[in-house]
Order: structure tokens, then C-alpha cells, then sequence
């Protein structure tokens, strides 16, 4: 069930990092293809947007979460998906625009039929939101299309992500990749618990990546300095439009200092082996020592602890040579000083 679904360059492995536009279009198509462009120029591999019908998802009478409440004002969650809801023109619409722009198109079906539009879309992962880690008919149907899965964890014990996972596996071999999340927006840094992605890892053996709810964009870099392979994050054109995550979102600009931050940090963690670096090997010769004449010493004098002190540069004999300079005599007389050299001792 293994994946890479991490892009590389020059060898080396890169997140794969998806700017989760979710519903923050509001239900409006230009509002959609907007955060597609925005994804794109921040550098986004993949822009995901949620697929649903509010009828199949929810119940006239299920309440809203505090925090859609506070920023919908809606009390009935039907009520607030229905004006967010992107019918099948839509999808096809924005996927090709996510085709012109060279963008991955991804969205998170919560129904059957969704999936299914996903499917003769041609996505070609899927993406299962945290809601519906234990919505094992979904969790059938979409692992019986055989394409990849990632799969988010938030609000989940290791037993329900094996109870998934084994729903997944009775399908077929399907690859999946696990993102560690927790299911509030925002989210405070206290509650984040990045090293949960290590026991993701080595309780199941998967690729393990890292969906993102909090304010600004500290914590997706330490998830990729802590080795995420997947970076999800929402995408907001503006953080004061109407709407359920637009709080728990970055603006463009934020998002594309994300990025580029998540890129440095893949650029500064290299491969572990500890060696000089062709970077600062000639400073070795500028901050290093080398044993100078503690003082002006006669020829043929034999040489004791007194007579050396360790001075930049480091051009001469290094200071952890210094037992093997004790007890020789030297050739000529040196200066105070003078850097030491072989050549001038006898023995």
C-alpha cells in the first residue's frame, strides 16, 4: 500500500504540497477559479476543493460547529453547505482550468456519486477528509477505483485509522498516504502534536504527511523539517470573506511564503552524512589554529608545552599535532609568532 506521491528534483524528496481552497469560494465559480490562480502563482502542486451534495451529507436539523457558527452565523449546517455546493459544471469547468494553469486538480468527495464525478473527471488520487474516516461504504467505493488514496486522521485513534486502512486493503492494493490532522479551525499550536506523524509512521509503515489548521505558517514548517510528504494547507483570497475555514486560511502572499519556506527547509535538511562542505572548507584555513613561537626561540632549541600557543590561521601544523612537536629541536631559530613547519624541526 506504500506511495510516493512526493514530486523530486535533482533526487531529492519534496512535499507535495496542496492548497486546500475547500469551499472558500463561497459557492462562486469565479471565486473558485481565482484560488486556483492563486494556488498556482504561490507554487502549489495541487488545489483541492470539497465535492458534495448537501442532501446525501447532512441532515436538515445537524447543527453547525462552534466555529462554523462564529463564522457563517448559520445555525443549521444544511443550510450553510447548500450556498457552497459546486454542481458538475463546475467540477469539469475547474478542471480544466487547473489543466491550463499546470496545477493538479484534487477535491474530497463525501458521497458516492461525487466520487464517481471525481472518477470520470480523471482525478487521478483522491483525497478522504477526516469526517469520514469511519464512512466505511464511502471508504469501499472510493478504494475500489483504484487509484490513490490520502487519507486525513484528525479526530482518530490508531484503531480507527487500522479499521480504515484495513477497509482500504479488502479492496485491493491500493496506495495510501496518512495525513496527521487535528479537526479544528484554528487550531492552537499546543494541540498540534507533530510527532504523532512519527507513530502514523512507524505503526502502519506509509508515507505520513501533515494537514494544517493553524494560524500562520510556523507549524507546516516544522512538519517538513519532521518529514512530511504531504503539506495541506487552506487557501483564502482574503481571510474577511464569509465563509466556514476562511479564518483558519492563508492569503496568497502567506501561502506563497509557505511554500517557499517549506523548500528552503527540504534544501537545508541534506542527506545526514557530516563532512566538510565545499562551502566552508577554505575557511578552515581562516578560523582554525596552527602552533606559533610562544617566543623568540634559539636554534637547535628542544621544544616544550611553554614554547607553543595555538594562533590563527590554520595554515601551519595543527594544534592536535602538538605531542609530536614535544621533545624535537629545531633547525633554525623562529621568531614569536611564527607559525611552526615540519621542515624546520629535527626528529
Amino acid at each position: 500500500m506504500k506511495i510516493s506521491l512526493i514530486p523530486s528534483r535533482g533526487g531529492k524528496p519534496r512535499a507535495f504540497i496542496i492548497a486546500e481552497a475547500g469551499v472558500n469560494h463561497n459557492g462562486d465559480l469565479r471565486l473558485a477559479k481565482r484560488l486556483v490562480d492563486a494556488a498556482k502563482a504561490a507554487g502549489a502542486d495541487a488545489v483541492k476543493f470539497q465535492s458534495f451534495r448537501s442532501d446525501g451529507l447532512v441532515t436538515r436539523s445537524a447543527r453547525t460547529a462552534d466555529y462554523q457558527r462564529a463564522a457563517t452565523r448559520a445555525r443549521s449546517q444544511f443550510a450553510m453547505l447548500k450556498k457552497l455546493e459546486l454542481g458538475e459544471k463546475a467540477h469539469a469547468i475547474l478542471f480544466a482550468h487547473c489543466r491550463r494553469k499546470g496545477i493538479l486538480f484534487m477535491s474530497s468527495p463525501f458521497d458516492a456519486e461525487s466520487a464517481d464525478l471525481l472518477g470520470r473527471l480523471g482525478v487521478d488520487r483522491f483525497k478522504l477528509g477526516s469526517g469520514e474516516i469511519t464512512n466505511r461504504g464511502l471508504i469501499e467505493h472510493v478504494a475500489r477505483k483504484k487509484r490513490p488514496i490520502i487519507l486525513s486522521t484528525g479526530m482518530s485513534t490508531l484503531d480507527d485509522v487500522r479499521r480504515a486502512l484495513r477497509w482500504i486493503r479488502d479492496e485491493g492494493r491500493v496506495p495510501v498516504t496518512l495525513l496527521h490532522c487535528v479537526t479544528q479551525y484554528p487550531l492552537p499550536v499546543g494541540e498540534v502534536n507533530l510527532r504523532a506523524m512519527d507513530t502514523l509512521r512507524e505503526t502502519f509503515g506509509l508515507p505520513v504527511g501533515y494537514s494544517d489548521h493553524t494560524r500562520g505558517i510556523t507549524v507546516p514548517l516544522a512538519a517538513a523539517a519532521r518529514g512530511a510528504v504531504v503539506i495541506e494547507k487552506h487557501l483564502t483570497l482574503d481571510r474577511r470573506l464569509p465563509g466556514p475555514d476562511q479564518r483558519a486560511s492563508l492569503e496568497p502572499a502567506e501561502f506563497k511564503a509557505m511554500v517557499r519556506g517549506i523548500r528552503d527547509v527540504e534544501a537545508c535538511l541534506g542527506d545526514g552524512v557530516k563532512r566538510v562542505a565545499a562551502c566552508e572548507a577554505k575557511n578552515r584555513l581562516v578560523a582554525r589554529r596552527s602552533l606559533v613561537a610562544a617566543r623568540d626561540l634559539p636554534a637547535e632549541h628542544v621544544l616544550t608545552e611553554g614554547d607553543l600557543l595555538a594562533k590563527r590561521p590554520g595554515t601551519g601544523i595543527s594544534p592536535a599535532d602538538e605531542p609530536r612537536l614535544l621533545g624535537r629541536s629545531l633547525r633554525r631559530a623562529v621568531k614569536r609568532d611564527e607559525l611552526l613547519n615540519w621542515k624546520r624541526l629535527r626528529g
